[in-house]
Parts: structure tokens; C-alpha cells; sequence
């Protein structure tokens, strides 16, 4: 069950076979070791919207290519919208999502930033389960591995003229997954980026387009020449954002956590889950803005005593080192980030207690 029960709409989807699917001797075999993001299932969702049409032909069909007109809206104006979530198998063959309503209502805040329709709330979670339904069996049972699944709509009306699209594609794709962290999680290298911005107020920072990961790359790219995993943004006030794909969260020594609240910010389904779990256990949860000179004048007083990112790749990752073009901070590490993900995976991969109702059944 999901915490909010999602709207009744639903579509009647057709299914395709692939007739080319992977045998299960070739999808074990991929699935021993699927790393991040470059094997993926044999089906895909596709669902039509037109301005006469609404939302029409739901499908699910074979994966592969996508045939588009060299004028479609998305090569030019960058109409595309998207989501990032996972099933989980759990112990007794089920497999479950997390929070999907959570997914569906920031996949249609993010449309509605970018001028785009937005998607039925039942027919989003609907999508899911019909992909599921054709390609369970790639839902691996690995430790810590996943199915990601990646939920997308795009322009794809052929015109020219700067306006939103008549017409669009949804999609949803899914990727096996294993862990992210190989050997167990370790803290990680961040590179303060002071020349380039990732959002700006007014812009489209809170929403989930590509645009944004786009802007990242070329920071990211600097955050690696300098021997960093990670890059942090700040905002034009000199407060911290967060990372290129993940938010952050401030722990101070009175057991507060503190994360960064502005409209360029992402609002994580991941970091909230987070914040509700600390919350149970008594910590008090702030979110507003944060300086960098309160990060580190925090760090320097040992008023900040840990600090981690989160999202729903890599869950939680400990920051351990701040760098910067004049300075290296070296960050405490605690306990609680790690304690914190044991407990949402616990949940997740169904060897907990749901509490809060996350969990959703998808087979």
C-alpha cells in the first residue's frame, strides 16, 4: 500500500512481446553483475499524448529505438521531463517500490514547470506494474541490487515555432542494478564549484529535466581533475544548494538536522524519507538555508558533526572532505548517516517494519 492512495485512473495497455527477449540463461548471466545504468530489460512503456487526444494508446512493447522527426520539439527547446526510483525484491519473491506517489507528484510538478502535460497519477503507477508484470524476472535478488526504473516523457511534435509542444511521449524503462558501492560505503571527496551555478530562483532547479544534469557536467568534469566524486553548488547568495545529483544534510552536535529548502532545489523522495526516520527518532529537522560559512564555521566549532548526501542511487553517502580552490576541510564522519540507510533499506527490501505505509506492491 502507498501512504496517499493515488487516483483511480487507469489506461488499458497493450502488450507486445519481444521475440527477441533474453533467454533466462543470457539475463542471469547479465544480471551476476548489471553495474549502473547499461543493461536494461527486454520491454518498455509507451504512452501517447496529443492536445486532440489527451493521454491514448498505452503500450507495452519491445525495448529499442525510438523513431524521431529531426524537428521534434525535444532536440531543439528541451521539453523532457523524468523520474528515478527502484523495485525491490524481497524475500519472499515478491517485488515491491518505494513511495511511488511520491514519484508521480514530482514528475508532474516537474511537467508543469516545463509547460508539459501532466500524467494521470494511477496511470503513472499503473505504468510501473504493467512493466513488471512482462519483466519480473529481471528484478534481481542480489545484496543491495535493484531494478531502476526510469520513468521519462519528452516533446515530440515536429515544429519549430517556441512554444509548447501539441504532442508527447511517455515512457518507462528499466535498468537492473547492482550496489552502488563496491566493498561497502565509504565517504566521499566534494569539490565546492564557486564559478558555475545549477539552478538560479525563478528557474527550473526544483524540477526533475535534464537541462539540470546537463549544467552539472562541466562542474562534475572540474570536480574530478581535482580528485573529487562529487561537486556542491551554491546558490547566488552564497548558500548551499546541493550536489549535481544528490541533496544534503547537516548534522549538528544537539542531534539537529539541518538540510538546504529553496525553489532551486530538487525535493528528494529519498532525503525526505530520511528526515521522517530521524524525526521518529527524536531528532529535530530544519529545513532552511545554510551558508557555506555556517558549514564551515560549523565544522571548525564542531557544532557540525556529520554530513552526508543522499538519493535514490546511492541511498546515503558520508561527505569526508570539502575542497575548494583556497581551502580543504576534512569533514567529521559519524554514525548516523550509515545507521539511517541501513534502516530506510531495511524497509525498502522488506526486512523491517513499514511503518509509514511506503512500500508498494508491484508483483
Amino acid at each position: 500500500m502507498t501512504t496517499t492512495d493515488p487516483d483511480l485512473t487507469t489506461l488499458d495497455f497493450q502488450v507486445t512481446k519481444n521475440l527477441a527477449a533474453k533467454s533466462p540463461a543470457e539475463r542471469e548471466q547479465l544480471l551476476a553483475d548489471p553495474g549502473f545504468g547499461s543493461v536494461f530489460t527486454d520491454h518498455m512503456v509507451d504512452v501517447c499524448w496529443s492536445e486532440k487526444g489527451g493521454w491514448h494508446r498505452p503500450r507495452v512493447q519491445p525495448y529499442g529505438p525510438i523513431s524521431l522527426d529531426p524537428a521534434a520539439a525535444v532536440l531543439h527547446y528541451a521539453q523532457e521531463v523524468f523520474e528515478g526510483m527502484k523495485a525491490y525484491r524481497h524475500a519472499d519473491g515478491s517485488v515491491h517500490t518505494f513511495r511511488p506517489e511520491q514519484n508521480a507528484r514530482r514528475f508532474n510538478r516537474s511537467a508543469k514547470r516545463l509547460s508539459m502535460p501532466e500524467l494521470p497519477e494511477g496511470v503513472f503507477i499503473q505504468a510501473l506494474r504493467e512493466l513488471i508484470a512482462v519483466d519480473e524476472a529481471w528484478v534481481p535478488s542480489g545484496e543491495d541490487q535493484t531494478l531502476y526504473l526510469r520513468p521519462f516523457m519528452f516533446a515530440k511534435e515536429a515544429f519549430l515555432g517556441v512554444r509548447p509542444a501539441k504532442k508527447y511521449g511517455f515512457y518507462v524503462i528499466g535498468s537492473p542494478a547492482g550496489a552502488y558501492f563496491t566493498g561497502g560505503v565509504k565517504p566521499v571527496s566534494i569539490w565546492l564549484s564557486e564559478t558555475y551555478a545549477r539552478a538560479s530562483e525563478g528557474g527550473t532547479g526544483s524540477a526533475k529535466t535534464g537541462g539540470n544534469y546537463a549544467s552539472s557536467l562541466l562542474p562534475q568534469s572540474e570536480a574530478y581533475d581535482k580528485d573529487c566524486d562529487q561537486v556542491v553548488f551554491l546558490d547566488a547568495h552564497g548558500n548551499v544548494e546541493e550536489l549535481g545529483g544528490m541533496n544534503i544534510v547537516f548534522v549538528k552536535k544537539d542531534g539537529t538536522l539541518v538540510t538546504p529548502a529553496s525553489d532551486t532545489i530538487l525535493d528528494g523522495v529519498t532525503r525526505n524519507s530520511l528526515l521522517q526516520l530521524a524525526e521518529d527518532r527524536g531528532h529535530s529537522i530544519e529545513r532552511r538555508p545554510i551558508s557555506l560559512n555556517e558549514w564551515r564555521e560549523g565544522i571548525a566549532s564542531g557544532d557540525i558533526v556529520e554530513v552526508f548526501a543522499c538519493g535514490t542511487a546511492a541511498v546515503v553517502t558520508p561527505i569526508g572532505t570539502l575542497k575548494a580552490a583556497g581551502f580543504t576541510d576534512e569533514q567529521p564522519i559519524g554514525s548516523l548517516a550509515l545507521s539511517l540507510r541501513e534502516e530506510l533499506t531495511d524497509i525498502q527490501y522488506g526486512r523491517r517494519e513499514d511503518r509509514h505505509n511506503w512500500l508498494y506492491e508491484l508483483s
